[in-house]
């Protein structure tokens, strides 16, 4: 029997005009889709006109101005519906997403679902549930005790996976699948016998362990910032009274 990380899976990535998942909008998205190891994805790219300021310091980032995605985006909604439709299609056939980071991505996604389609992304995975996984989580996991950051690129050096042009989500979900599939191979042995679903749900326990150390990490420091221990989709928050 074929583990999963030597079977079919696919990868999400955004790019975004900022790190709030609750006010900033996805610019772009991508996803890619592999059969199997060494076969050539299928990559489905999106390009959105978010209808607010993209900052300097987003376009830094990823290279997409405002001038760019005023000229040659799609408007959100139907974007956002596309995309929640093609992740709903992989849950539908039992294909794993990988989604680096996976709280972040998809909660802007849920939040840009709420404010464009008035829906959310659970609403899409009713009927077959979406199989996450999270590279930085199972890294962190698997191999807790190695020192240094773990952002995508930190995670390319490390598994020796190749990372062209940076910051561009079909190239980050591309990365980020092929370093999902090489920490399989790795921890093969504590790996092989889990199914998707269940390292699923591993993964949402593994991330609030992290997450409770880091915020006791951050009360040790004097850091105020607040550690969300909710994986791979953050809840809406309460409305304002």
């Amino acid at each position: 029997m074929t583990c999963w990380y030597e079977g079919p899976l696919a990868a999400f990535d955004t790019e975004t005009t900022g790190v709030d998942v609750e006010t900033d909008r996805i610019v772009s998205a991508a996803l890619v889709v592999q059969d199997a190891p060494g076969t050539r994805p299928r990559v489905t790219r999106w390009l959105v006109n978010p209808g607010v300021p993209v900052p300097a310091a987003a376009t830094e980032v990823h290279g997409l101005t405002e001038e760019h995605l005023q000229r040659n985006g799609r408007w959100p909604a139907p974007v956002m519906y596309e995309v929640a439709q093609a992740l709903a299609e992989q849950a539908a056939v039992g294909r794993p997403v990988v989604v680096m980071n996976a709280p972040f991505d998809l909660t802007l996604l849920d939040r840009e679902l709420r404010r464009h389609r008035a829906s959310s992304l659970d609403r899409w995975f009713e009927r077959s549930p979406l199989l996450v996984l999270d590279p930085r989580v199972l890294d962190k996991h698997l191999d807790r005790y190695r020192k240094g950051r773990r952002t995508l690129a930190d995670l390319c050096a490390h598994y020796e996976v190749e990372l062209e042009e940076a910051h561009d989500a079909a190239a980050d979900a591309t990365a980020a699948l092929e370093v999902t599939r090489a920490v399989g191979r790795r921890f093969a042995s504590r790996l092989e016998r889990l199914s998707p679903g269940e390292l699923h749900t591993l993964q949402a326990v593994w991330h609030a362990a992290q997450a409770q150390g880091l915020q006791a990490w951050f009360a040790r420091t004097g850091t105020e910032e607040i550690v969300d221990p909710a994986w791979p989709l953050r809840p809406d928050l309460p409305a304002a009274a």
